[in-house]
């Protein structure tokens, strides 16, 4: 099973949530940005990168909180928190639709979404 990793980005009292791209799977969804962990690569270095990649902010991981399978089964998901340290959001377009700092009753409404990250966001994340 391959790894990912789930960047729980906070600012605030605020949250980074995505809307996937059409040149990716799952295209509309709507979800924290993530991503394959390279091979060598640290599960914390791997969150720092996508989120680089993804939308261009600079973070600062601070732990896992949670693990989940992928809704295809296909990867093992790893989730971290994570704050904004710095840099304006710049979307790849390759990969993403749009971006919003969202509270955690927001994330909860919107639409579509994978049923892991609503457990997340509705189970764990609170928790927190």
């Amino acid at each position: 099973m391959r790894e990912a990793v789930v960047a729980v980005v906070t600012n605030r009292d605020r949250m980074l949530l995505i809307q996937r791209g059409a040149a990716v799977p799952d295209a509309g969804y709507w979800a924290p940005p993530s991503g394959e962990v390279e091979p060598g690569e640290s599960q914390d270095a791997a969150v720092i990168r996508e989120v680089r990649e993804e939308v261009g902010l600079t973070i600062r991981p601070l732990r896992k909180v949670w693990e989940s399978l992928s809704a295809s089964g296909t990867h093992k998901l790893h989730w971290w928190l994570a704050e904004y340290a710095g840099g304006e959001l710049k979307l790849d377009p390759s990969e993403i639709n749009d971006a919003r700092w969202l509270k955690a009753e927001e994330v909860l409404r919107l639409k579509p979404t994978f049923a892991g990250d609503r457990e997340f966001f509705s189970s764990v994340f609170p928790r927190l």
